[in-house]
């Protein structure tokens, strides 16, 4: 991206935040505190080329506004922009964080959910009372001509606000889910890092069945959502102090803290650094949601003073105890299992017959026959983007389910190594099928421990069988070296005669469908192997989504 389009990325963002007409004077001192230097000016030429471009409107004196047309482009016409922005976006918030707790006064992150009857208000307040929240702190606007409730609560990010201003620099690193075993935070289990992901981290976990809150409050035991950050281990005295000052005012919500080079909760710590980690702010709101009561929830997006806060409950039980250290396992990524799944694959394309890497789904066998027809639907009307080979297998251990596999993408990198050029899975992503073909959110595969795939499965994002509005597909960028090129484009070609979906081979320095590869790399997109399985979902069947589960030969798979 050239610097002009950064900069005008940057006024975007700058008018989506201002909310109303904003004047070139403004936009130039928001754009210096962000390092560009640009004066008036300069500022109303490009606003003029936003204008023209149909970004931004012009208000009369009052300056001008985003469009709708600006907004899309700001969420999903540089997706690859907006991976790195995520992690920005919370280094600013920490920044302009100035709460101070000796008076209580100043701004803190918040959280902003809306709920839409009183009945969730009444749960909420017994799930705020069981302390598994950051702090019970809340700003409720009560919107009288619907009467849904909007409530802002306080966000772990705030206490990496309160510390920085305390001069000790905190780092950003996951964000997951913690599994809790009598009443003691055991391990993550799934985490994504901050960085290279165009999805909050936390946001990537709110979703039904992904959480178990209830059941930690119920019975001590189940999945919550937390973050985790790293901080020099030489400001542990003043840390802990500054933590303890803060839960007594109403501000806590820490999981575990570890001692130097110690490592927490399956994740590693490096020597000379601590680890800290803090309950989601949104883990009360999850709760609501697996009662199954509608609830839209926001992570980390603004600012607000502190006074305008008020506990929504006195009567807090805290009931989680210390971490249990004999029960902690290893954390291991989803590209380094996968790494040694894809050496394996050894299919031979001229004589079909080899092993693939399968993604094996469970439904109940009464809905077979209504799966098996939505793929086969699905394929006639997406023959470009969806893979046709398929197996179905019995269940390990439930006889009134049956698994369908399909081929992995990941599968595409092996074939692709063990042909002698080097394939590395990058992003995991939801393509939406524009002309061109555009990536509206990307999770990079590094730092991840769940398929990302998964995640826009379980939060509905995908629309590969709607009839309405453009197509949203799974899909994976790889990054090959662009010495191999030639050779790349005559392989895959084979292999998209086969049936591979490969959607798009870049050249190098390229956006490829709006992803790019390092210099000397070029990115080829393909389609994910479950895109079937979402069609499948989209369709409301009931199925258990796995992704790169096993090895299967591909001389054993059906054609749809």
């Amino acid at each position: 991206m050239s610097e002009s389009e950064r900069r005008m990325i940057e006024i975007l963002r700058i008018l989506n935040k201002q909310n109303k007409p904003t004047g070139s004077k403004l936009i130039a001192d928001e754009l210096k505190e962000k390092g560009f230097n640009l004066g008036e000016r300069a500022v109303r030429y490009h606003m003029q080329i936003l204008d023209e471009k149909g970004y931004t409107e012009r208000m009369g004196y009052s300056g001008r506004c985003i469009t709708d047309l600006g907004r899309e482009k700001l969420e999903k016409g540089l997706i690859y922009d907006q991976v790195d922005f995520i992690y920005s976006k919370f280094e600013e918030l920490i920044y302009l964080t100035d709460f101070n707790y000796m008076n209580k006064k100043g701004n803190v992150v918040v959280n902003s959910s809306t709920i839409y009857n009183e009945e969730s208000y009444n749960i909420l307040k017994d799930i705020f009372a069981s302390g598994l929240s950051v702090s019970p702190y809340v700003n409720i606007n009560e919107v009288k001509s619907t009467g849904n409730m909007e409530l802002k609560t306080i966000c772990g990010t705030t206490i990496d606000g309160i510390l920085l201003n305390e001069g000790i620099a905190s780092q950003p690193v996951y964000g997951g889910i913690v599994q809790i075993e009598d009443n003691h935070p055991i391990s993550f289990n799934e985490l994504i890092s901050y960085k290279k992901t165009s999805v909050t981290p936390l946001d990537a976990f709110i979703a039904p069945k992904m959480t178990s809150v209830l059941d930690v409050i119920n019975e001590g035991s189940g999945h919550i959502p937390a973050n985790f950050r790293l901080i020099p281990s030489v400001a542990k005295e003043k840390t802990m102090q500054i933590l303890s000052k803060l839960k007594k005012l109403g501000i806590g919500g820490i999981l575990a803290i570890s001692d130097d080079g110690e490592n927490i909760l399956g994740l590693p710590v490096d020597k000379g650094m601590m680890g800290i980690s803090i309950i989601g702010g949104i883990t009360p709101f999850c709760a609501i949601q697996e009662l199954g009561y509608d609830i839209d929830i926001k992570i980390g997006e603004q600012l607000e003073n502190f006074d305008k806060l008020k506990p929504i409950t006195h009567n807090i039980n805290y009931n989680l105890k210390g971490i249990s250290k004999n029960k902690e396992s290893n954390i291991q990524f989803i590209l380094s299992k996968s790494w040694n799944l894809i050496q394996q694959v050894d299919l031979d394309i001229e004589k079909q017959n080899g092993n693939i890497i399968a993604n094996i789904s469970y439904v109940n066998k009464d809905d077979l026959d209504e799966a098996m027809k939505v793929m086969e639907e699905s394929y006639e009307k997406n023959m470009k983007y969806l893979n046709p080979h398929y197996q179905i297998i019995s269940h390990p251990e439930d006889d009134k389910k049956v698994g369908i596999a399909t081929v992995c993408s990941l599968s595409i990198d092996g074939l692709l190594i063990k042909n002698g050029i080097k394939s590395t899975p990058k992003y995991g992503g939801l393509l939406e099928l524009t002309e061109p073909p555009l990536f509206i959110d990307l999770i990079s595969y590094t730092g991840s421990t769940i398929d990302p795939h998964k995640i826009f499965i379980a939060k509905d994002m995908t629309a590969i069988t709607t009839e309405m509005g453009p197509k949203r597909v799974l899909a994976s960028i790889k990054e090959i070296p662009y010495v191999s090129r030639d050779y790349s484009v005559y392989f895959l070609d084979k292999l998209s005669t086969l049936g591979f979906p490969i959607y798009k081979i870049g050249k190098p320095r390229e956006l490829t469908y709006n992803a790019k590869a390092e210099n000397y790399n070029f990115g080829v997109v393909t389609g994910s192997g479950l895109n079937t399985i979402a069609a499948i979902k989209e369709k409301g069947i009931n199925i258990e989504v796995k992704a790169d589960t096993k090895l299967l030969p591909f001389e054993n798979m059906d054609r749809l």
